[in-house]
């Protein structure tokens, strides 16, 4: 959880910071056209996708939320899944608070974007969003590694059970 707070308060300051600094809907060019500064406010979803349903993403990061928060709490005991999932509930609480705080009001908050990257993707993204694609990528290699919540790996599960069915059954069957 110290994880999660950590990201939140970085994607939160982030953009504190750009809405502070920067001209709204105007570039900034950082690094030439590789790192350009873009402040908008994002009704939507990723590419300002379903902007007339908000509310349905912030109920969509609250279950996520609450998802991963009892995962966490109930089922993960690998460091690496731990790590991952506190570092994912950081990115999605940095978005859902946007949702809750920001106008146009409680629960349709704009989110606030700023980084651009034009060479990587055509989006307008926050810090936010980078945990939560990173982590996403990195639960997808967890799972294709078979790495379970628990730490144990699938291969090792199987190869358990395996050894165990190859064992000769006990006289006192």
């Amino acid at each position: 959880m110290i994880l999660a707070a950590l990201v939140l308060v970085a994607d939160q300051f982030t953009k504190y910071l750009a809405l502070q600094h920067l001209p709204l809907e105007q570039p900034v060019h950082v690094v030439g056209n590789a790192l350009i500064f873009f402040l908008i406010k994002n009704a939507g979803a990723a590419f300002s996708l379903g902007s007339n349903v908000t509310w349905l993403f912030t109920i969509a990061l609250a279950i996520v939320a609450l998802a991963v928060i009892w995962l966490v709490g109930t089922r993960v005991r690998a460091r690496a899944w731990a790590i991952i999932l506190g570092l994912l509930l950081g990115g999605v609480l940095g978005n859902l608070t946007d949702r809750l705080i920001r106008e146009p009001g409680f629960g349709v908050g704009h989110v606030v974007d700023f980084i651009n990257t034009p060479w990587m993707m055509p989006a307008t993204y926050n810090v936010a969003d980078i945990f939560i694609v990173t982590m996403m990528i990195s639960v997808a290699l967890l799972i294709l590694r078979g790495v379970r919540l628990d730490g144990s790996r699938l291969k090792d599960a199987e190869a358990a059970t395996d050894t165990d069915e190859a064992l000769p059954a006990s006289d006192a069957d």
